[in-house]
């Protein structure tokens, strides 16, 4: 079994190199600033940190207000914060005047064992649907270090999924914005992930694809826009079905944006979309949360499996026992 790398905090070192050379950005925090791995910058330019407090809708007008003066302010709290409370903000302050501010939101879906208060599942989607916004699910170390330099030259709003403490490194190339990974190649099925999720699903594509099964997999860290070329060729390549796998809820994320494009290119094969179907999710830890739901290795295979209509003794074992217990996140924090 290949060890994978963890990279501790990847965020933090990669969020100071990007602003060394860059007087122009300033970083703000709703009161995280420790959860979520910008203390770094605020030791190293504290000058240019901005602390709002808990009041993440004025932190978004401070934002829209110093990118009208030609700053470029990094937004930072946890991703249901920066998405739910400040929404009307973000659409009015940010996204209608077409504004260069990131929107840097930890603890994307069920990375939190902090139950249905602190879990974005439904971030995506929100996001997706403001104009000017562009949306990116960084899925691992390398994207999260890479994800200001590939997002640098927008000429807009950005809204980036982050991880946060240990993370693996699953790709050595940096994220490329509007750019899929296309990690396999296959013609029966094509699976297409996003975020933590790809991680997830690696061991289940090696498994089935030494089976002898033609499985493709495509990793997506753009979610918006949703225009890469790689992508329409590898759904047109598979003849069997396509299988979408999201950190969020089937509606209005990766799976709606893969229907869309499905629809309006008049590719008629089937698709299912994994993901969180119409619930709201409970406290627990990251493995267990996700096999709960349906996302682990083995609901891949089983998936493919009612998508060929072949059983391929495929064993990838089960998270055991019930591993919830309620975090209060913010409160930890604090």
């Amino acid at each position: 079994m290949t060890t994978i790398e963890r990279v501790s905090r990847p965020y933090a070192a990669s969020l100071v190199e990007f602003a060394r050379n860059r007087p122009e950005v300033y970083c703000l925090s709703a009161d995280l600033t420790n959860s979520v791995e910008i203390d770094h910058f605020k030791a190293t330019f504290p000058d240019r940190f901005i602390s709002c407090g808990l009041s993440e809708q004025s932190m978004m007008s401070v934002a829209g207000g110093l990118a009208r003066e030609g700053l470029l302010p990094l937004v930072h709290t946890f991703a249901v914060f920066v998405t739910r409370r400040p929404y009307d903000q973000i659409a009015m302050s940010i996204a209608y005047p077409n504004l260069r501010v990131r929107l840097m939101g930890f603890l994307p879906g069920l990375t939190t064992p902090g139950g249905v208060t602190h879990q974005a599942i439904d971030d995506v989607a929100l996001m997706r649907i403001l104009p000017n916004m562009t949306v990116v699910d960084c899925g691992d170390a390398t994207e999260v270090e890479t994800v200001l330099e590939a997002t640098a030259d927008v000429d807009g709003p950005v809204y980036c999924r982050i991880l946060r403490g240990s993370v693996p490194r699953l790709f050595r190339e940096p994220l490329e914005l509007g750019r899929a990974r296309v990690l396999e190649v296959g013609n029966d099925i094509c699976l297409i992930s996003a975020g933590i999720c790809t991680g997830e699903a690696m061991p289940a594509v090696a498994a089935l694809r030494a089976k002898g099964v033609s499985l493709g997999h495509v990793h997506v860290s753009t979610i918006k826009p949703f225009t890469d070329e790689a992508l329409l060729e590898a759904v047109g390549a598979a003849r069997r079905g396509v299988i979408t796998l999201e950190n969020h809820l089937v509606t209005g994320g990766l799976g709606s944006s893969v229907a869309e494009l499905m629809a309006e290119q008049a590719i008629g094969t089937r698709l299912i979309r994994m993901g969180l179907r119409d619930t709201y999710a409970h406290g627990g830890s990251l493995p267990y949360l996700l096999d709960f739901y349906g996302l682990a290795a083995r609901h891949v295979v089983s998936t493919v499996e009612q998508l060929t209509g072949e059983h391929f003794g495929i064993e990838l074992t089960p998270v055991s026992g019930d591993e919830r217990g309620p975090v209060a996140e913010r409160a930890e924090a604090l």
